[in-house]
This record gives C-alpha cells, structure tokens and sequence, in this order.
C-alpha cells in the first residue's frame, strides 16, 4: 500500500521520496520558514540603529599601480554607504589569512551587483605593494583594494588589536547630504563572549563557502578551514 503524508506544507515532490522523509522536511521547512522571519527581522533592527558615531578621522589610504592616495570619504562616490572590509594582512604576516582570502574571492565577484546600492572596499595593514601582488595570483580584478599602512584605522575600527595581530571585520559607514561621514554597524559578534556562541563565525552573510556547505549532508566540518592553493 502506498505511503500517505499527513503532514505536509505543499504539493512538490521529488523522485521516489519516503513519507519518513517528506515529513522530516516539512518539519525542517517550518523551522527555516522561523529562521528566515528572524534573520529578516534581525536585519531590519539592524537598519533602524540609532546613528553611529562621527568618523575619528578622514583617513588616507594607498591604492598603487601609480593611483593617488584615497580618503575615506571618497570611497563613497555617488553613493552613501560604504562597506569596508579589514582583510587579515599585516605587515609581519608572511602571507595573507585563508579564510579572509576565501572571502575576497567571493566578494571580487559581486562588486558590480553591489555596487549598485553600496560601495565597497577591502583594506590590509600591509603596504599596497603586497596586496596588489595577492590581487594578482588571486585573479581579483573588481574589488577595490586599500591599504592602512600609513593610518590608523584598522586600530581604530578593530581590524587590529593592542598588539598588532590582524582582526577580520566588516565596518559599514554611511554619509550624510551634508558629508559627514558616520559608523553605521561593524560585525562584532567576533566580540561576544563564547558561551553565547560567536565562534568566530561574524561573517558568514558574506562568506559564500560555509552557506553552500551548510546545505550539506555532511556539514562544515569539524577541520574544514579555507587554503590559499588547492595545487
């Protein structure tokens, strides 16, 4: 006698599936249905944030290959949000964070489809010299690439601690119509407590790799870290 589903949230089905399973997914799509109202919600908290504060300063970063020096408020262009980055290469490091290149190579791109609603940017402590030359064996051709060599900012917006180890965060700035330049939000749940559960995992709403592996079967993976080759 065939299978029969009593519980069910709509009509499509695949290939030979079980009533064990089409019930395990329906109970599982009810519960991404309350995930995707949280993490809508949560967004939307996120974007009624009072303002930020005023920006310490109008900071002047490097971009090379013969460009002027750049200020902070002009990675805007035409528009009034900026999300910047701080990409994990500091001047001792003797090749740029894994996980933060995995990312920037997702981000490389998206930068048309964002650019559309937000500027974006990827700023290393590292002089502009060793980024342009990781931009390069990357294959990275649209990101826009900074370096804080000669600022403060990754100390100032937590993209380094007290003693110069190299912080992954992404800092939003918005700028008013009368140009001032604000903080607007920063991923800093890196910062919580780890019994509340941070896991250094703040950035996986840009991190395309872990999203994809979550659909997995088998997960993440307790050793799955990203490489800077595969050869």
């Amino acid at each position: 006698m065939p299978e029969t589903v009593q519980h069910t949230i709509h009509d499509m089905r695949f290939p030979n599936e079980s009533a064990e399973y089409r019930d395990a997914r329906d109970k599982l799509l009810e519960a991404e249905i309350v995930l995707r109202r949280q993490i809508e919600a949560v967004a939307a908290q996120r974007r009624a944030l009072p303002r930020g504060g005023l920006v310490k300063e109008d900071y002047v970063f490097q971009e090379g290959d013969d460009a002027p020096p750049v200020k902070l408020s002009a990675l805007f262009g035409d528009k009034s949000v900026l999300l910047l980055y701080s990409y994990m290469y500091g001047p001792a490091m003797a090749q740029p964070c894994p996980s933060c290149t995995s990312i920037l190579d997702g981000l490389d791109g998206q930068v048309h489809h964002i650019g559309q609603h937000a500027a974006i940017a990827a700023v290393a402590r590292s002089p502009i010299a060793r980024v342009r030359a990781v931009a390069r064996e990357r294959g990275w051709r649209r990101l826009r690439l900074l370096s804080s060599a000669t600022n403060s900012y990754q100390r100032d917006y937590h993209g380094e601690d007290a003693k110069g180890d190299q912080l992954p965060i992404l800092n939003v700035f918005v700028r008013a119509p009368d140009g001032s330049v604000r903080h607007a939000y920063a991923t800093e749940l890196m910062f919580a407590p780890r019994d509340i559960g941070h896991d250094q995992r703040h950035v996986d709403a840009i991190w395309p790799m872990w999203g994809i592996l979550d659909f997995s079967p088998e997960g993440r993976g307790a050793d799955t870290y990203p490489k800077l080759s595969y050869d």
